[in-house]
């Protein structure tokens, strides 16, 4: 029974879907919407993964400042070991100042890479940000021309039935480059999301090579 309902909750879905797309292709207006809604949803997603970057160089940095300070400690121990003539103390302090210097390395070369990449990411941001503002505005200058466009229709038909159908060219002028706007839209997406697997690729293949 749970089978047939789900299956039933999909068609109906399907169909909806099917719908609405058959409506967006006699309003480009909408796609666009559409559109601008997904690439907001697109933003504030990649906000919190920026958020999480920089919350983990947070705790990089609280890992940095107690193992230098273990390291300090130790490091005064061993001194205090030696001097006492203490020598398991002495090779037991040994040990520990070479395991916090070890992490104490890491740990600053882990925060350095993490900052490189957060400072990254906090650019890709802004500029997600700064092109969905874009898209916005253009977004309400199409709508102004697009009510603009339909208000001078209806008026026009009435005022002057002769250029009615010049109107409604104009209008279709217009619903053709928001079309061609928003695909022009996804194709620079695609591209820059392409740009930054290569980038990755590259990044990945030459610490490969580090390693080998």
């Amino acid at each position: 029974m749970t089978s047939i309902w789900e299956r039933f909750k999909f068609a109906v879905a399907t169909d909806l879907d099917a719908l609405v797309s058959k409506k967006e292709e006699k309003n480009p207006l909408a796609v666009l919407n559409r559109y601008i809604l997904e690439a907001e949803k697109q933003t504030t997603d990649t906000g919190k993964w920026v958020e999480r970057q920089a919350q983990l160089n947070v705790k990089l940095e609280k890992e940095l400042d107690e193992a230098t300070a273990m390291l300090q400690k130790r490091q005064s121990q061993l001194e205090l070991a030696q001097a006492s003539g203490e020598s398991d103390l002495s090779v037991f302090a040994e040990m520990e100042v070479a395991a916090y210097s070890n992490r104490v390395s890491e740990l600053k070369r882990s925060i350095s890479e993490n900052l490189e990449e957060l400072t990254g990411l906090e650019q890709r941001y802004e500029e997600m940000k700064h092109k969905v503002k874009d898209m916005k505005v253009k977004q309400l200058q199409l709508m102004g021309k697009e009510n603009a466009t339909r208000a001078h229709h209806q008026m026009d038909k009435v005022l002057n039935p002769e250029l009615a159908a010049e109107r409604l060219g104009s209008y279709d002028d217009m619903a053709s480059y928001i079309k061609n706007l928003g695909a022009k839209v996804e194709e620079d997406h695609e591209r820059s999301a392409m740009e930054r697997r290569l980038e990755l690729l590259e990044k990945k293949s030459a610490q490969q090579k580090e390693i080998g």
